[in-house]
């Protein structure tokens, strides 16, 4: 059944006021390295909660020191960290938003020169802060360092550090945990056979494949109990020949509606380098097949900036909730003026700001 922008979603025990929500972004902003929330992040996810958005999920935060992308990711291993995301989500609820968070290891990817803030470029040495990166197989993403393949008991250690971060988030007040199953991180590393070669109980099939990803669905659930909202995260295609496609995604996601998934955020590529056809809406018919073929609720990312083309994907059943990221950083009040242009009197906008929408005030 088509939904509208503006129309409210119910997952599990939680209530969304609209389907304009924000999608994990990397802001590469703890300058101390420690993976405790600055003021920057209280600013920038509360300004995009004051601007109208249903939800935002704070970016990529790493369950491990070892698996954050950059030195100056967000942590969610230890409470200091927890305690610091505690006011920012109270603000982003005051605001009227819900606060989510994706928890990520970056495997192979990880340890790398952040965006801004230096000119290096690719892996981190370790004599400059860096780390060993680790991996399903020991096959490095181009242009970074050879990881180390992880041990079975290093597997185990990952998904408890998945459920404890899981536990800090529900602690700190967060409704919507995000699994990061994409871009060519660790969970994607292991769904993708252009990254895993393993032969233990890990490797071959794809339902070996993606038994790592539902341990940790499984871990995470545990710690969240039934009232809160899972996430997934998936590259629905590699782009790439002998790379995850479209009919495999169809086949985790299966796996994962049985696993307690409540919605999956449908993105692709990232695992290893190719031609993506980028334009507006590009990613849209992945998450639009998914959601027609499995009956489990989609997310759509990819290039949406205008509020009529955000509306339209509702409207046509291609997805259930619009992920509108870069044009959020262009403009946080994008859910107000999706609402306003879209012609809705009801605007998700903060007692404080009301008079800067009033009819016939001129000041």
């Amino acid at each position: 059944m088509s939904k509208q922008l503006f129309e409210p979603l119910t997952l599990r025990g939680v209530e969304i006021r609209n389907r304009v929500w924000v999608p994990p972004m990397c802001q590469y902003a703890v300058e101390n390295r420690d993976g405790v929330a600055t003021p920057w992040h209280a600013a920038h996810l509360g300004g995009l909660a004051r601007g109208g958005a249903g939800a935002v999920i704070i970016e990529a935060t790493g369950v491990v020191p070892e698996g954050r992308i950059s030195p100056t990711d967000l942590g969610l291993w230890n409470d200091e960290q927890r305690d610091a995301l505690v006011p920012i989500v109270q603000f982003m609820r005051s605001m009227g938003a819900v606060a989510g968070i994706q928890l990520a290891h970056a495997g192979r990817k990880a340890s790398v020169f952040p965006e801004w803030g230096t000119a290096g470029q690719g892996s981190i040495p370790v004599e400059e802060g860096g780390w060993e990166a680790v991996a399903p197989s020991a096959i490095p993403f181009t242009g970074l360092a050879e990881p180390r393949a992880l041990t079975p008991s290093e597997m185990d250690d990952i998904v408890r550090a998945f459920a404890a971060a899981a536990r800090r988030a529900v602690d700190a007040g967060i409704e919507l945990i995000e699994i990061h199953a994409a871009h060519g991180y660790l969970l994607h590393e292991f769904l993708s056979p252009l990254s895993s070669h393993r032969e233990d109980e890990y490797g071959g099939s794809l339902e070996n494949r993606a038994r790592f990803l539902l341990r940790i669905v499984d871990a995470v659930r545990a710690e969240m109990g039934d009232g809160l909202a899972l996430l997934v995260r998936l590259s629905a295609t590699d782009w790439t020949e002998g790379g995850i496609t479209l009919e495999d995604t169809i086949q985790v996601v299966d796996l994962l509606r049985e696993h307690s998934v409540d919605l999956i955020d449908v993105s692709t590529g990232g695992n290893v380098l190719a031609q993506i056809p980028v334009g507006p809406g590009y990613q849209v018919r992945f998450a639009s097949e998914i959601r027609r073929r499995t009956g489990v609720p989609t997310a759509a990312v990819g290039m949406i900036t205008d509020p009529h083309q955000a509306e339209q994907i509702l409207l046509s059943g291609q997805a259930d909730v619009a992920l509108i990221g870069r044009e959020m950083l262009r403009d946080p009040n994008f859910a107000i003026r999706a609402a306003l242009r879209l012609g809705h009197t009801d605007l998700p906008v903060p007692a404080p700001y009301l008079r800067a929408y009033a009819r016939g005030r001129a000041n």
